[in-house]
């Protein structure tokens, strides 16, 4: 967002709070709403630099509020922006910023005894850890989440996944399927109103979340074709043609559709996955990462072929491109060419 911007919603908050503390937490409350849900459709740089103006702001404030009732309210609106930040600042890449982030969510989520929030924080620090190679750190993250998440919620259901897709990644095909028991009991519990959009939601499929790449990682090509075209077909592709909330999901599954299909021989069909993918508005570090992961299983499994070298050249046209210059891209990212 642009500085005046910024500007004109602490204008907004400094007034609100100026006639009744309890109303600027309200108003807080109202753009923690407003943020969980554009943070998955903004650029993350963007969103991340007007979080931490309202962040600052609402710091400034707990520091000169007694210890009443509107003090803890307070306490989890600042968590919770943490955890936003945290959420951005993953998306950019920047993983030191968001292991803070995270930190600060856990710490005000046990001041405000407001578990929920602390399990958001685990689940964030496990994404991480998947997504650098790390996924026994991962696993263990999603496991300790699931003992502070309470059972009902999203969040429960979201670490459940991700521990299974991190047991996959470990080759732990046991771990991987008790997970995914886990994980559809847990989705099973939740009620009707969960959240289906934003970054505090769950993508409802007929299967867990990150079922389709837990295949992958078992060598279950097929399965996991399949099971990625139905969450295109059911969650994302519906939902892009209403308001595209989730342009960096969407890509994401198209990666994982492109590398089953590179795994199946099926060069055709991978590639033009992974184009589509790469071409969307909203290029984010855990994107780029699968993205770069299937322009070397194209490189190495088809080497020279003209569907490799147009992806790779369209890969490195997004890595390169302005919208991208955000990221904390991995050096060997950067410098191949």
């Amino acid at each position: 967002m642009h500085v005046h911007e910024d500007r004109r919603v602490i204008q907004a908050l400094s007034v609100i709070g100026n006639d009744h503390l309890s109303g600027m937490v309200d108003s807080l409350g109202e753009l923690i709403d407003h943020y969980a849900q554009t943070i998955c459709a903004l650029p993350p740089a963007e969103v991340y630099d007007e979080l931490l103006t309202v962040r600052s702001y609402a710091s400034g404030i707990l520091d000169h509020v007694d210890h009443t009732s509107p003090r803890t309210d307070l306490v989890l609106a600042t968590g919770r922006l943490s955890h936003l930040l945290a959420v951005a600042a993953c998306d950019m890449g920047e993983h030191a910023a968001a292991r803070v982030w995270c930190s600060d969510a856990e710490r005000r989520s046990r001041e405000a005894r407001h578990p929920e929030l602390e399990a958001w924080a685990a689940l964030t620090k496990a994404m991480i850890a998947w997504y650098q190679g790390q996924p026994r750190q991962s696993a263990t993250l999603s496991a300790r989440g699931q003992h502070v998440a309470p059972r009902g919620t999203v969040v429960y259901a979201k670490l459940a996944s991700q521990e299974m897709r991190a047991a996959a990644m470990a080759g732990n095909v046991d771990g991987m399927t008790r997970a995914r028991r886990q994980a559809s009991k847990a989705i099973a519990t939740l009620p009707a109103d969960a959240a289906t959009t934003g970054a505090l939601s769950i993508a409802l499929s007929e299967d867990p979340p990150y079922t389709a790449t837990s295949l992958l990682f078992v060598g279950r090509y097929r399965e996991a074709v399949n099971a990625t075209q139905r969450v295109i077909e059911t969650v994302y592709q519906p939902e892009a043609r209403q308001r595209g909330e989730h342009p960096s999901g969407y890509a994401r599954s198209l990666l994982i559709l492109g590398l089953a299909q590179a795994a199946l021989g099926q060069l055709d069909e991978s590639a033009a996955a992974g184009h589509a993918a790469v071409s969307g508005s909203r290029p984010t570090w855990p994107t780029m990462v699968l993205a770069d992961k299937l322009d070397k299983v194209l490189a190495q499994q088809f080497a020279g072929a003209e569907q490799t070298v147009e992806y790779h050249a369209r890969y490195l046209e997004a890595i390169n491109a302005p919208a991208a210059h955000h990221l904390q891209l991995p050096r060997a990212v950067e410098d191949r060419g």
